[in-house]
């Protein structure tokens, strides 16, 4: 059989001489050097979903901090007399905002009739006790969050360090630790909450404490999960042949590396506890009148919600945008602290 196939013959224009230059240039990382947090927030700055989020969050959080000194007017003073006003903007003139009802069939001004005086409004318009709405609203989404922060430093209090002694102990005491992990969420939150409620006086504390004696739960098994593994990686078995105490070992090599799944179970901890406070103001067994809170607001405003339901929108609207951006920017660090993510 023929050999159709020709010879390729090399010249010497054909090879390109390669200065050392340009090894050096092939060599060089083009690339910054970052740590790992550096990187962590590189990749959350490209989840543009995640970083509105964190811009909403922290307006938000300014939001309900300005309360604490100032509000519009005291949340809890009644009008009766401007009872279930709607709400109005400046001149009236903003669609939505008019200060404006259907009553019978006909458009009439509620402010002209509650003989509200001039230059006085309400953006949010007022309950049926006449308490301005967006004060109250302000109130009740810095109550809200607080107890939502104050439930998740329970959990790392709690969670943290429960998690990091029974992954590193392991053997007996880990199995002792683990049971008694599984007797606690065997009751159901709702009935510890009940008791505590009836044990202590109905309030933020009672609240708090109720949903910090279950809510600890999922960090401490997430970090005793993360603490099996790391202490078998050879850092960790360097520092014990060293002689380090395990403390020492925690506070320098477990909690830096556990610090990406602290963060994040922190951060889908915060919007439970704000559900659940807001289930129970709604139901009847959490903030006691006349604070407001998310749920105490949406609590009112439902009983009124076929003739007025501008009164529960505007929290319904709060608690969504808050529960949407703590899980959307949740679901952004989860995936900037995951270093198998694919860009």
């Amino acid at each position: 059989m023929a050999d159709n196939s020709t010879d390729i013959k090399f010249k010497e224009n054909s090879f390109k001489r390669i200065e050392q230059h340009n090894v050096d240039e092939q060599e060089k990382i083009s690339a910054p050097s970052l740590t790992f947090f550096q990187d962590a927030v590189r990749r959350l700055k490209k989840n543009k979903a995640a970083v509105i989020s964190l811009w909403l969050l922290a307006l938000i959080v300014v939001f309900s901090i300005i309360s604490i000194w100032w509000t519009p007017s005291d949340p809890n003073a009644q009008h009766v007399a401007y009872a279930n006003l709607p709400p109005k903007i400046a001149n009236g003139q903003i669609p939505g905002f008019t200060g404006k009802a259907n009553v019978g069939g006909r458009i009439v001004d509620k402010y002209a009739q509650a003989k509200v005086p001039a230059g006085t409004y309400y953006v949010l318009g007022t309950d049926y006790l006449g308490r301005d709405l967006f004060s109250r609203l302000m109130k009740g989404i810095a109550l809200s969050l607080l107890i939502g922060f104050l439930a998740t430093l329970f959990d790392l209090v709690i969670g943290v360090p429960y998690g990091v002694v029974s992954g590193w102990k392991g053997g007996r005491v880990d199995t002792l630790m683990q049971r008694f992990i599984e007797i606690i969420s065997s009751i159901p939150n709702l009935v510890i909450v009940i008791l505590m409620l009836l044990l202590f006086t109905p309030g933020l504390g009672s609240i708090v404490v109720a949903m910090g004696i279950t809510g600890w739960i999922t960090m401490a098994r997430l970090v005793r999960a993360e603490t099996l593994t790391l202490k078998t990686q050879e850092y960790v078995l360097a520092a014990r042949t060293l002689g380090e105490s395990p403390f020492k070992i925690a506070m320098k090599h477990l909690i830096p590396n556990l610090s990406s799944t602290i963060i994040i179970q922190t951060m889908f901890s915060i919007p439970t506890a704000i559900f659940f406070e807001a289930f129970l103001s709604f139901i009847g067994i959490g903030i006691p009148a006349p604070n407001a809170s998310l749920g105490t607001l949406l609590s009112d405003g439902q009983k009124t919600f076929r003739f007025l339901p501008y009164q529960m929108w505007y929290p319904a609207a709060a608690i969504s945008i808050i529960m949407i951006a703590f899980n959307l920017l949740a679901d952004g660090l989860r995936d900037a602290f995951d270093p198998k993510t694919q860009e």
